[in-house]
């Protein structure tokens, strides 16, 4: 029975975090959802990061705006900046946390928004891709967990922060993970229908 308690107590803490990340971040949500939209409607790019899982997290809202969501439709701009040789190339020439940065200040253009997905916010790499968006003139939406960690005080005030209440990495993931559905929900019915 020990195994099955388990197993009853991980969805309990996910019903839990997304029951509280529902309370606290339905209106940033859409916030950030009509900010997504607008950048789409002006003919940017949203490029996407993250760290381990998070990286993972990043690609698929990017493949989910490139392809498809809940319906067949013309693919929208969005791109994770996670290409192996890239990054390999610039963590080698000037260390790891360049690697989005450079790639930012090279592809980012104004308007566009960088959608950063961290469970604690503490890497080097993304408060860099922070720095370098802004230099871009690019907006930033970062969902991340805990208190932010130290990419929360650099987000301007007119951007957003999706911050997941919680300490443990999955239950931050499995969160981050519906709010991105959230979002290509949002996107896809806005620009296309029901």
């Amino acid at each position: 029975m020990e195994l099955e308690d388990r197993i009853v107590s991980q969805f309990h803490n996910t019903m839990e975090i997304n029951a509280l990340t529902i309370e606290q971040h339905t209106p940033l949500i859409a916030e950030a959802g009509e900010l997504l939209l607008q950048c789409l409607v002006s003919e940017q790019k949203i490029l996407c990061v993250g760290n381990g899982g998070s990286a993972a997290l990043a690609q698929h809202f990017s493949s989910l705006l490139l392809n498809r969501f809940h319906h067949e439709r013309p693919g929208l701009p969005a791109m994770t900046l996670n290409d192996a040789a890239a990054m390999s190339g610039i963590s080698e020439e000037t260390g790891f946390a360049d690697v989005y940065s450079k790639q930012i200040r090279a592809l980012g253009q104004p308007g566009d928004i960088l959608l950063l997905i961290s469970t604690h916010g503490r890497a080097n790499s993304l408060v860099q891709a922070i720095q370098a968006a802004h230099d871009r003139e690019m907006t930033v939406i970062a969902l991340s967990g805990g208190d932010g960690g130290n990419m929360a005080a650099l987000l301007l005030p007119d951007e957003i922060e999706i911050c997941i209440p919680g300490a443990e990495d999955a239950l931050i993931h499995g969160a981050h993970l519906l709010v991105l559905h959230c979002l290509c929900d949002l996107i896809e019915y806005q620009l296309f229908g029901g």
